[in-house]
């Protein structure tokens, strides 16, 4: 018979959660001393997840506490430590997991004993119970470091240690230290690493970076290289976008035959099968997005790729669609003008230039307006026209039904790239945060050599992005922004360096920006914990001043470490170098608590290590095991059930009790023009993009949702995510939840 003792222990729970009643707990679990051990923690765990209610969130937790033993337990029995002791040897869990291949030689090769103890008595498993039962559950099914045959080795807080070390191994000086404030960022939830990052550091499969673009090029041998980077890519847990605008439309002449192409839709096809044939290290489909610009000819047809009725030979349903927008289409929806859809290649065969390559350098004016007034003029081009408005019809229908297309509105977003001297952004990626500067990889030559076949390309921008996001309600209410950014900024930064990507055109990309994506997660579950309610003028006010300071935090952690590392090696000529970046954000003009006039200085001074900062990621995984709201997304609930593939969980909205009630609004009752204004006050401080959802209901009429895109395109948000209606089930991305 099993002692409750070696169970729970009632005494010690109910110290901790004093506020809740633990008698029916008791009465429970004295009920079950018929029960083995593993039982006994199953049943109890269920009976403190059936508890967690609005009244009582906080079971959660007592959940949590009741895990942790378990897990402790079993990772004693397969470590071979005292099961009195929560954690076991940090050196001989290296050791053992490195003699197994699970984690990378590296380790070991980079670390000597005594610092590994040193670093192993810096871990705090009291700050395991910081987790909810959804949070800790999810580490350990998805994260934490196993053998062959799936048995807990690693337990969480040496999950952030090994993270932690894997990232700081390359430092020079204060490693040990560092690698230690890293720890302390990670271990105390104030920001989360990428899903990649946090799956696969430290380990022998898998990198470490969440998103990827790639620009195909109108050949075949662009298209076939192209899918075949994409499926190496998604093997290994990437998230990618794919422009496909440079591909001749449907009809066009191929070599001289008229009609030949079949356009984009083939193609398409091809990447719909790489998505589903080529997972994710076995955890899930991949996840690839396409984005087409709206002069294209082939433009209804690729919005109806989504679509659930009509010719499934013409369907791509796994696949996730995007339109790059440009500001003289707006204006043409707005006026209800028409319209002109060209063939890209016709353009570039009979204009000279590829219209794709320009934009409108000022609001109202620029040379993609001129660009395409001269294809309009020109009577040898072939074109259609239709009413803009139909087009954006077709656009909100497949959005209704499907949350797709995403928004890229490439004007505002080309206007505010930093390195716009060295490239163009066409498109985004799969969740809308990234724009980078992109380019078309070629191949030059094909010959053989010693017996060997050599094909050489010319390599173009293959994006990359590193992401991490800050926990904005603990990290902010606890007042250690100031600490934390530059520690955070350091870690992405490495992972430049450290991490292998299986296409060399995406590592020389790297290299070329050192880009990195610094985001946030928990906007609403700071709004709570702040008593700020969402649609009031007090939250317009606090997303200016919190990201604001975060910009401030983030240019001059990246500008500190030019001065130690150097600057990323196409700043010269970036609007860094040159002071435009901030003088186009308005930073010089306005009064400010923040010295952004000697920022500027320092920056020109000493340069910057990365060409790209800042993206606020869709963090739908890692919020949930920080115990926070995703992204800047408002709640959908105060209550709900967490569904996965296997298991089932209630979920409250964090910190939530009596005072911060009142301002946890659903999603689908907030007026989203308040949300799309905080996203405007943010989005002026981010050099990069924003997962933004609009929340809508499924019984807005047309004009509503129409004005909804307009407001958005007038405020100058570079891309709009998902529509969510209340009848779309829509699937998140978890290569980006970082």
């Amino acid at each position: 018979m099993t002692t409750l003792s070696t169970v729970i222990d009632l005494e010690e729970l109910a110290k901790k959660f004093a506020h809740l009643d633990m008698n029916t707990l008791a009465e429970r679990a004295e009920s079950m001393n018929h029960l083995d051990s593993f039982n006994i923690q199953e049943q109890l765990i269920l009976e403190c997840l059936s508890y967690i209610s609005i009244d009582e969130p906080d079971w959660t937790y007592v959940a949590a506490n009741l895990y942790l033993k378990k897990i402790y337990h079993e990772a004693s029995l397969n470590r071979n430590y005292a099961k009195e002791s929560k954690y076991g040897g940090f050196y001989s869990l290296i050791v053992d997991l490195t003699n197994l291949e699970i984690y990378e030689k590296t380790i070991l090769e980079s670390y000597s004993q005594s610092e590994i103890q040193e670093l192993g008595a810096c871990i705090c498993p009291e700050r395991d119970e910081l987790f909810t039962y959804l949070g800790l559950k999810m580490m350990t099914d998805r994260y934490l470091a196993k053998d062959r045959k799936k048995n807990i080795f690693e337990l969480p807080q040496e999950r952030f240690m090994i993270i932690a070390m894997v990232l700081m191994q390359k430092e020079q000086t204060n490693r040990l230290q560092l690698v230690k404030e890293a720890y302390w960022a990670m271990s105390n939830l104030y920001m989360t690493v990428a899903t990649p990052t946090l799956s696969n550091a430290g380990k022998n499969w898998g990198q470490l970076s969440s998103c990827f673009i790639e620009t195909v090029d109108d050949s075949l041998d662009s298209i076939y290289d192209s899918n075949t980077d994409i499926a190496a890519l998604s093997k290994n847990g990437g998230g990618i976008g794919v422009y496909l605008g440079k591909i001749r439309s449907r009809g066009s002449e191929i070599k001289g035959f008229k009609g030949a192409s079949s356009g984009v839709l083939p193609w398409m096809k091809q990447l719909n099968n790489t998505a589903v044939s080529v997972d994710q290290l076995g955890q899930r489909q991949g996840a690839i997005s396409v984005y087409l610009d709206v002069w294209h000819k082939d433009i209804f047809s690729f919005l109806d790729a989504k679509l659930n009725n009509g010719d499934e030979r013409l369907r791509t349903h796994d696949l996730f669609t995007g339109v790059c927008l440009p500001d003289l289409f707006m204006e043409a929806v707005e006026n209800r003008q028409d319209w002109y859809l060209f063939d890209p290649h016709e353009v570039r065969q009979k204009m000279g230039y590829s219209l794709e390559d320009y934009f409108d350098e000022t609001e109202g004016a620029g040379s993609f307006r001129q660009k395409y007034e001269e294809c309009i003029t020109n009577a040898d081009l072939s074109m259609e026209v239709v009413p803009a408005i139909e087009i954006m019809k077709s656009l909100m229908r497949s959005q209704l039904e499907t949350g797709t297309p995403f928004m890229f509105y490439r004007d505002e977003v080309n206007r505010k790239n930093a390195n716009a001297h060295a490239g163009m952004i066409y498109c985004t990626n799969l969740c809308t945060e990234i724009v980078q500067n992109q380019s078309v990889t070629k191949r030059v030559e094909e010959y053989t050599k010693d017996g060997r076949i050599i094909i050489e390309k010319i390599p173009g921008d293959f994006v990359v992005c590193n992401l991490s996001s800050i926990n904005l309600a603990r990290s902010y209410n606890d007042n250690i922004l100031e600490r934390l950014v530059p520690i955070q900024v350091r870690m992405l930064d490495n992972v430049i360096d450290i991490n292998s990507i299986p296409v060399l055109q995406g590592q020389l990309t790297n290299q070329k920006y050192r880009a990195i994506g610094l985001g946030t997660f928990g906007w609403h579950h700071l709004l709570a914990t702040n008593k700020v309610i969402w649609e009031s003028p007090e939250s317009l006010d606090f997303a200016d001043q919190i990201y604001e300071k975060i910009a401030y935090l983030t240019i001059k952690s990246s500008m500190e470490l030019a001065c130690e590392k150097g600057s990323y090696p196409a700043y010269s000529g970036s609007d860094w170098e040159t002071g435009d970046y901030f003088a186009k954000r308005g930073y010089l003009e306005e009064n400010s608590e923040f010295d952004w006039a000697g920022l500027m200085n320092d920056v020109q001074e000493n340069g910057i290590r990365n060409g790209y900062l800042q993206a606020v990621a869709p963090n739908a995984s890692t919020a949930l095991i920080a115990g926070s709201t995703p992204s800047i997304d408002p709640i959908f609930n105060k209550q709900y059930s967490e569904e996965k593939k296997d298991y089932r969980i209630p979920v409250t909205a964090p910190d939530l009790n009596s005072q911060t009630t009142w301002y946890y609004k659903s999603a689908y009752h907030i007026d989203q023009k308040w949300s799309i204004e905080q996203n405007a006050r943010r989005q002026k401080h981010i050099d990069q993009a924003i997962s933004f959802n609009l929340y809508i209901k499924n019984n807005i009429k047309a004009k509503e949702l129409l004005d909804l895109h307009l407001t958005a395109w007038k405020n100058k948000l570079k891309t709009t995510y998902y529509l969510r209606s209340t009848s779309t089930d829509i699937e998140d991305c978890e290569s980006c939840s970082s």
